[in-house]
């Protein structure tokens, strides 16, 4: 196993935070170390407490440092909700080799050519997706490098997003000790995943539930036009069985995951349980039935919200229909109620890697899958990941500088990126 070939992601939920390690061999990637563990300071897809959060890092990281046998230096961050923004751009350069020949750093020079746009100084841009390259009016090129040509020009999206947002994540992730070789937005990543390229093309809507809020993104062209999030997910339906039940919101959740069904139809009466009433010892018993009816309007006000956010971004009808992804869509039901509800083709995205195959993980595989791909267009440096061996001790690590983390290592580029500066801003 070569250390070069080996990328970390680090998605970061309000139920769960989960680290994927991933090594990359001929283009294709294998999932060889999972580490998931609770978050405990997050609150609607926002950091509420760092510390916790810190812990709740820590802990996945080491998790996933267990199963391979390595100790984890730098992840790839996915980051998403209503403060991002996306924004179309343009770049224009002329080819500088002499045998004009489009190389790596003409690529780089159009990107930060089509970065060069006014923003709100609260905001930052965190990466721009090329959509099309153009050379010599020749379009629709997906990759320009080795080709000939006098003018190269880029058509793509740049992505920005709350500085403060962001400078809380890189908090975070700085005091776990962990670099921060890249940031991709999660909703862009997951697509890559859970959606094949004719859905992307023809328009569809992904719509990830989470659990504590849920990520709508509309997917046109074979690229992301509009994302947004709906503050409700599965922690609101643990939440419900909660007070429903009388119980503690722990054994609401063990009951939701073992006896729950999102489709009032299709559950059973003769599946019971007991459930403990809270603030005394005693016992009452329950059939999934009862919790189905609660479910089901809890989930079908998440999917009515969704359905709202799409109609706001203008779409009415998506040939590519809807495509569910995220740890609430585990449950049984939860699809034929959104069938139910949609009245269109509805199918749960679920990653096909080994270890993962758990709609929860989508996000975080889309994370590696697109980071890789990205970088190797954009021409960033994500490599290594890890160190060869956890045999060194815990304190060297804590010795690091986290601070001097860039998307890009090359110390030759003549402009850094956005993340570099905003490190340079926050930690210097």
């Amino acid at each position: 196993m070569n250390n070069n070939d080996i990328l970390v992601s680090l998605d970061i939920g309000t139920a769960k935070i989960k680290v994927i390690i991933g090594e990359v061999l001929n283009d294709s990637l294998n999932i060889i170390g999972v580490g998931t563990a609770k978050s405990n300071g997050m609150k609607k897809g926002a950091i509420v407490d760092i510390d916790q959060t810190v812990h709740s890092i820590r802990s996945a990281v080491e998790q996933a440092e267990r199963m391979v046998g390595m100790q984890i230096d730098s992840v790839v961050v996915g980051i998403s909700g209503n403060h991002v923004q996306l924004q179309p751009c343009h770049g224009v350069v002329a080819v500088q080799s002499e045998n004009r020949e489009i190389t790596n750093e003409d690529v780089k020079r159009v990107i930060d050519g089509a970065q060069v746009i006014s923003i709100p100084p609260e905001r930052e841009i965190i990466d721009v997706i090329p959509k099309q390259f153009i050379v010599d009016g020749l379009d629709e090129i997906t990759d320009p490098r080795g080709m000939i040509g006098v003018r190269l020009e880029m058509e793509g999206t740049i992505i920005t997003c709350s500085k403060t947002v962001l400078h809380n994540i890189l908090k975070c992730v700085e005091r776990a000790n962990l670099k921060v070789s890249d940031i991709v937005l999660q909703p862009l990543a997951a697509g890559t995943v859970a959606l094949s390229k004719d859905e992307r093309n023809l328009g569809v809507a992904l719509i990830d539930v989470g659990g504590g809020c849920s990520t709508v993104s509309i997917f046109e062209n074979d690229h992301i036009v509009s994302t947004s999030v709906v503050a409700l997910g599965g922690d609101n339906i643990t939440k419900d069985l909660s007070i429903g039940l009388r119980t503690t919101t722990e054994e609401a959740e063990d009951i939701k995951k073992n006896y729950g069904h999102a489709f009032y139809n299709d559950a059973r009466e003769d599946e019971v349980f007991e459930a403990t009433i809270i603030g005394s010892n005693a016992k009452q018993t329950f059939n999934q039935l009862q919790i189905a009816d609660m479910i089901e309007a809890r989930l079908e006000e998440i999917y009515a919200f969704a359905e709202r956010e799409i109609r706001r971004m203008g779409y009415q009808e998506l040939p590519g229909g809807y495509v569910l992804t995220g740890g609430t869509m585990k449950m049984p039901g939860a699809l034929e109620l959104a069938g139910d509800l949609f009245q269109a083709n509805v199918r749960i995205a679920i990653p096909d890697y080994i270890g993962v195959r758990e709609a929860q993980f989508t996000a975080g595989v889309g994370i590696l899958q697109f980071a890789y791909h990205n970088a190797k267009i954009q021409g960033k440096n994500l490599f290594p990941a890890i160190t060869a061996s956890l045999e060194e001790p815990k304190v060297k690590r804590a010795k690091k500088q986290p601070t001097k983390a860039t998307t890009n290592t090359n110390e030759n580029d003549k402009k850094e990126s956005g993340i570099a500066n905003l490190f340079k801003y926050f930690f210097d």
